[in-house]
């Protein structure tokens, strides 16, 4: 199950690439997001041989848009469109909100309360890096990084001992 730890340090890494690149405006940025969008497809088959093509795919999209509205947020903020990028922000927490009902509904072992509170820390560190980094406050970026990769490895086990357990694998 460390396969969940990689795809979940793969979904920190890529989000803190594409939060460079846009915040740097840097030329890599269109190749950046397409690799980071490759992270919902790559959940999607590691989930579908234990909750087939229909869970996988839903999954798939729900965190295929949390990382866009992520990076529709980082694109708001940096423009200085506060409304936009509240508004990006609360579409956000709507989704993380969805994921949460939708893990918790598919696996009795998960808490769909743990995973909104997982979510919901998940997205205040992956802001805390992004609106750091827009104020050049680049250790303090790097220390929400930090701490997100950590929590977001804690989120792998979660999941892969959920399905451990779930699936009697072991």
């Amino acid at each position: 199950m460390n396969h969940f730890r990689m795809l979940w340090e793969q979904h920190d890494v890529w989000t803190r690439s594409t939060i460079v690149s846009i915040v740097f405006g840097l030329p890599d940025v269109d190749f950046v997001v397409a690799r980071l969008l490759c992270n919902p497809v790559d959940f999607e088959h590691a989930l579908q041989p234990c909750y087939g093509e229909r869970i996988a795919a839903k999954f798939r999209d729900l965190l295929k848009e949390h990382l866009v509205i992520a990076a529709d947020l980082v694109k708001a903020s940096k423009a200085g469109n506060a409304s936009a990028a509240a508004e990006a922000e609360r579409k956000w927490y709507a989704n993380a909100d969805a994921i949460a009902v939708f893990l918790g509904s598919i696996n009795p072992f998960w808490s769909e309360e743990q995973w909104r509170r997982m979510m919901f820390r998940h997205l205040a560190l992956v802001k805390a890096q992004a609106v750091n980094m827009l104020s050049g406050n680049y250790a303090a970026s790097i220390a929400a990084y930090d701490e997100n990769e950590i929590h977001t490895l804690g989120m792998a086990d979660v999941m892969a001992e959920g399905i451990i357990k779930q699936f009697n694998i072991y």
